[in-house]
């Protein structure tokens, strides 16, 4: 059985995350990466859903919504966030918190432009989290934009967009027998230097 110890682990945790994403692909054999984002907003009621994983690098972990969306709207009121990779084959989970941002807008524009068109047109067509009547609604919608743009690009709607997640806490958790699992959180220091702890299970 995998375990976690304190001389396997990298000093930068995104090092870590990293390695165990690549394990994780090698080991269900895709590169699919879904995440749980929680959010709250100004009333500090959570919610959580699940969203696509775009890139990580040393700066943070991007993914794009609609900026009216219910997560738009909570990390507008509030810029906390956390996400949570599970990798159940591996018995492997990451958790991140850490401030969400912006990306700037030619972040954007030059990812909504690498999407497939019939992905563009949807980011325009659906109003994400408002109420519609039927699905009806949502498709006449699609179409009415779709020959809008028929003979020309798509831009970018500027209600959508990119966000990273700016890392300022990691757990690694690795699945051990009898629930003594190993545990590991970095956390960063006023120095900007990331201090490893191991935690109890």
């Amino acid at each position: 059985m995998a375990k976690l110890t304190r001389q396997l682990l990298f000093e930068n945790p995104i090092d870590q995350y990293i390695k165990w994403q690549q394990e994780a692909y090698e080991a269900d054999g895709h590169k699919l990466s879904s995440m749980a984002l929680a959010t709250a907003g100004s009333n500090g009621i959570p919610s959580i859903r699940t969203v696509l994983l775009k890139e990580v690098t040393k700066a943070g972990f991007v993914f794009y919504s609609n900026y009216n969306s219910e997560k738009g709207r909570q990390i507008q009121e509030n810029p906390k966030a956390s996400i949570l990779f599970y990798w159940e084959s591996l018995e492997r989970q990451v958790r991140v918190s850490g401030v969400v941002e912006k990306l700037t807008p030619v972040e954007s524009d030059d990812y909504f432009q690498s999407r497939p068109r019939g992905a563009q047109i949807g980011a325009i067509a659906s109003p994400q989290s408002d109420r519609i009547e039927n699905r009806d609604e949502l498709e006449v919608r699609y179409r009415v934009i779709a020959e809008k743009y028929e003979r020309i690009s798509v831009e970018r709607p500027k209600d959508w967009g990119g966000y990273r997640l700016l890392p300022e806490t990691f757990e690694f958790w690795q699945g051990r027998s009898d629930r003594l699992h190993d545990r590991f959180q970095y956390c960063l220091d006023g120095a900007g230097i990331w201090v490893i702890e191991r935690l109890a299970p």
